[in-house]
């Protein structure tokens, strides 16, 4: 894996770009066990006045898709781009990153015995048509009602400070949850992997192709 788009490999199969800079997104997709490289898209994350999350997920994973794509050199191999996007929400709040303690603490609190909804957005782009197909996998979480000191230690134990909803289902942020649904379990950790296997063998990438 590489740090920036350059090149289709050598294998004949198109280039595969993950346009995210999350870490977790990052190690989820290497489970997979195929090359990969990641790029950064510059795009503007603000939701628009009156968005619904929904909208707001699926509109940026395919902005950040598009940013990167049109970020190649001109005469790349043909590539495909995976954009990925996740918003919280429950009572009609779309919930961000928290990026400090005390933020954390306040999602946390306002949200312990209640039911969250996570809109994870899946954009895959292929340069060579220019096609996007999308795809909006919803997680329904219950989070357990905790004292404060409880949250006030998980956040300082795991500083999820960088994770909508300052919970991280795959560490010590599982203690969090009464209860999780979903048709996809990676997607509550940022990529839905069921439905990106299933975007990447439409698109004709051979996921479990033994390659010269």
């Amino acid at each position: 894996m590489q740090d920036s788009p350059s090149q289709a490999p050598r294998t004949g199969r198109p280039a595969l770009i993950l346009a995210s800079s999350s870490r977790y997104r990052r190690e989820l997709l290497e489970r997979l066990r195929i090359p990969f490289e990641t790029a950064v898209p510059a795009i503007d994350e603000t939701p628009h006045p009156g968005e619904t999350p929904e909208a707001t997920a699926l509109r940026l994973a395919a902005a950040k898709a598009r940013a990167v794509a049109a970020a190649l050199p001109a005469g790349a191999s043909r590539a495909l781009v995976i954009g990925s996007d996740q918003v919280a929400t429950f009572d009609g709040r779309q919930i961000g990153k928290p990026g400090t303690h005390e933020r954390a603490l306040e999602q946390l609190q306002a949200m312990r015995g209640r039911d969250v909804l996570f809109h994870s957005a899946l954009s895959v782009l292929d340069t060579a048509t220019g096609q996007t197909d999308t795809v909006d996998v919803v997680t329904k979480v219950r989070f357990r009602d905790l004292p404060d000191a409880a949250l006030d230690a998980y956040l300082r134990a795991e500083t999820p400070y960088d994770c909508a909803g300052s919970a991280k289902a795959e560490g010590l942020g599982i203690a969090l949850l009464e209860a999780i649904e979903s048709d996809d379990p990676t997607a509550l950790i940022g990529l839905p992997l069921i439905a990106l296997t299933r975007m990447l063998l439409a698109a004709g990438y051979p996921l479990l192709e033994t390659q010269a």
